[in-house]
């Protein structure tokens, strides 16, 4: 099976075809040329209207319910939600049932055939309950690419330092979403003028800041590796800068989410509004978007958390909190950051940074290569919809939203998703 890809603007920086507007030819599944006008008259034809093609993008941190929360989604359905986002590899989070905390649990996810490549991130701690550190040596030579509780933060510090250390000799590295369980008290939102004016329990920045705090002393102590998931505050952005600066290794990522909306949208009481971390205010929005433009903040996460109606249709506090994301980070992303990162550095948060700094290969758009590859219009305006839904949840607030940039189809292990 062949597929001619007809003038796309390529973006692979490692590529000599970087920036360049050529035809791609491919023969099940590897790239077999690339040159200005390719004829093959029995290759499916790939033709649209500002083509571009960049490697397929890799998301950290998506939340698969396999196994055990299958209603809410499935490796398989997560795949196609990834696909229909560009995504062409995902780590996903332990936070399934059981947790992925052992070694058979990580051969479990890592040895599926699909589509899009699936990476387990190995629980730092066992059942992630925060108490007992689990082997994760053993995680990592059966293929998980890092170590984290996922949504649950490591709240013990000596847990923390230790699991800092144990990953050390293998240059491993320990995730972490800063959240001081204290301070933020069962809040449901931004500690604000909102939450005052909503009469709704708050979680203050400061529940943010101070465990990143804490974790950037004990990254300085150990001298290891830790990558701080889903930043959400002005003042954290300040706290990683710095840190790099001091060569601390540390990186950091942001959802869409937190680039959308500001707290003033919770005033609908829409509970797709109510997300881990919380919707800041305008400052921290801004704050954020900076720190992506000057490499404080390194790359862009969908943290996909699918939700079923039981769990979201209910009053704003009894709500979960999460929302699906593979969908729309792409278009939500390039709406927001059109201004703020070129399209080559939109890739490059979406596509090449992930994996470089999780050691995975990153793909190329060269001759010899395998096929990689997400085909996308990074201008086009659309209308996202339900039939733009591909995971099991619908739990999300950009249905009726206009947005930009929209992927058209993935191609990854001889297997294609098309949109078009």
């Amino acid at each position: 099976m062949a597929t001619l890809i007809r003038q796309a603007h390529i973006i692979s920086p490692d590529s000599p075809h970087n920036g360049k507007v050529k035809d791609i030819l491919i023969h099940n599944g590897k790239i077999t040329k690339i040159a200005g006008r390719i004829k093959d008259d029995k290759a499916e034809v790939w033709q649209v209207d500002n083509a571009h093609v960049s490697p397929g993008f890799m998301d950290i941190g998506t939340q698969v319910g396999d196994p055990g929360f299958e209603h809410k989604e499935d490796l398989q359905s997560a795949a196609r939600a990834a696909a229909a986002g560009g995504y062409t590899a995902v780590a996903c989070t332990p936070n399934t049932h059981p947790v992925i905390d052992t070694k058979s649990q990580v051969l479990y996810i890592r040895n599926q055939d699909n589509l899009v490549d699936f990476y387990p991130i190995g629980a730092v701690s066992a059942a992630c309950e925060g108490k007992e550190i689990t082997e994760m040596y053993d995680m990592r030579e059966a293929g998980a690419v890092a170590f984290s509780d996922g949504h649950k933060s490591l709240n013990d510090s000596g847990l923390m330092m230790r699991s800092l250390l144990y990953v050390k000799p293998f240059d491993g590295i320990i995730i972490n979403q800063a959240l001081d369980p204290n301070l933020a008290h069962k809040g449901h939102v931004h500690e604000g003028a909102v939450s005052t004016s909503l009469g709704m329990k708050g979680i203050p920045s400061l529940a943010e800041e101070l465990m990143l705090q804490r974790d950037l002393y004990l990254l300085e102590y150990t001298d290891s590796r830790l990558h701080v998931a889903n930043v959400s505050c002005a003042r954290s952005v300040e706290l990683i800068q710095q840190a790099k600066k001091r060569g601390l290794r540390v990186t950091a990522s942001v959802n869409p989410m937190n680039l959308a909306f500001d707290d003033t949208a919770l005033t609908s009481f829409d509970t797709n509004m109510k997300v881990m971390p919380p919707l800041r205010e305008k400052s921290d929005i801004k704050a954020l978007k900076k720190g992506l433009k000057d490499g404080t903040i390194d790359f862009i996460s969908s943290n996909h958390t699918p939700e079923d109606e039981e769990g979201k249709k209910l009053e704003f506090v009894y709500a979960r909190a999460g929302v699906i994301g593979l969908e729309t980070t792409f278009a939500v992303s390039r709406s927001q950051l059109s201004k703020i990162l070129d399209l080559e550095q939109l890739i490059d948060k979406l596509a090449i940074t992930p994996r470089r700094i999780f050691g995975l290969k990153i793909p190329k758009i060269a001759e010899g290569e395998q096929a990689n590859l997400c085909l996308f219009d990074p201008d086009k305006h659309w209308t996202f919809t339900e039939k733009n839904i591909y995971s099991k949840s619908k739990n999300t607030p950009f249905v009726g939203h206009e947005l930009q940039g929209k992927i058209l189809a993935v191609m990854n292990n001889a297997e294609t998703w098309k949109g078009f």
